[in-house]
């Protein structure tokens, strides 16, 4: 049988680099993203490659969206092997500044889409009884304590837990779905902009934090390719790892984590 991924937040980033890794690897992918434009160019160009892909427009925040993509990936294909949530946003002020529309923004995307996809596609997943997979794309903010991006890491704690324990109660139903957790560090992505497709008029706001007080971009030009994040991914998924690290060397700020929580 043909292995089918679904991937969120696919026409740029690291949703970008999977689909162009599933794809070199043979895999049928389902490409979602709510960029229509950048969408559908990957999708042409995967195709001239000679890639079986279809591209489907979602919003990952609407549970409808969500739905609608697991029908047409099921009506296309029949089954979902692999599911990558993996859309993502940030925005950045002192926490307490953060309006209530920052707030329903980055967490309907970061968590609630995550939220949507496990709703949607693990009763279905579960009934194929195939050996899948579930990719869940946090950070290493949402495993560490530090100042700044405070609703990014509120969301990316909670796909941690998430995570963690849908693997575990699926565990407990010897269920054949693993899950995995990515955590990357910098990665050269555009997520600083991803107030181009923020919904409401505060994206003059966005970023402020980010962009004014620290070389942030910098250190993202600096980081690690979507090509190499992918390849990660694809690995963790073939030898089963649940916290998929692209950085050890972020494992210290782990550990000091864990021994502030200990003492």
């Amino acid at each position: 049988m043909e292995t089918v991924a679904v991937i969120t937040g696919a026409a740029s980033g690291i949703g970008r680099g999977m689909a162009e890794r599933f794809t070199a690897e043979g895999m049928a992918v389902v490409l979602a993203d709510i960029e229509e434009k950048p969408l559908a160019k990957l999708e042409a160009d995967l195709r001239a490659k000679g890639a079986t892909v279809i591209a489907v427009r979602t919003d990952v925040s609407n549970v409808d969206d969500v739905e609608n993509l697991a029908v047409q990936t099921y009506n296309t294909f029949g089954a979902v092997h692999i599911l990558c949530n993996n859309a993502g946003v940030v925005c950045s002020r002192p926490i307490w500044e953060h309006t209530i529309t920052d707030w329903e923004w980055v967490l309907g995307v970061n968590l609630w889409g995550v939220i949507h996809g496990v709703r949607t596609f693990v009763p279905r997943m579960l009934s194929q009884d195939t050996e899948c997979h579930i990719v869940n794309t946090a950070s290493i903010l949402g495993l560490v304590r530090a100042p700044g991006e405070g609703i990014y890491k509120v969301s990316k704690h909670g796909v941690v837990a998430l995570s963690e324990t849908l693997a575990d109660e699926l565990a407990l139903k010897s269920s054949k779905i693993q899950v995995h957790v990515l955590c990357p560090g910098w990665v050269r992505t555009g997520i600083l902009d991803s107030a181009r497709n923020r919904p409401d008029d505060e994206s003059h706001h966005h970023n402020r934090d980010i962009t004014d007080n620290r070389n942030v971009r910098t250190e993202m030009e600096a980081g690690m390719s979507p090509a190499e994040v992918a390849d990660h991914v694809y690995n963790a998924i073939q030898n089963g790892t649940f916290y998929i690290h692209t950085h050890p060397e972020h494992k210290a700020w782990v550990q000091k984590r864990m021994e502030g929580i200990l003492k």
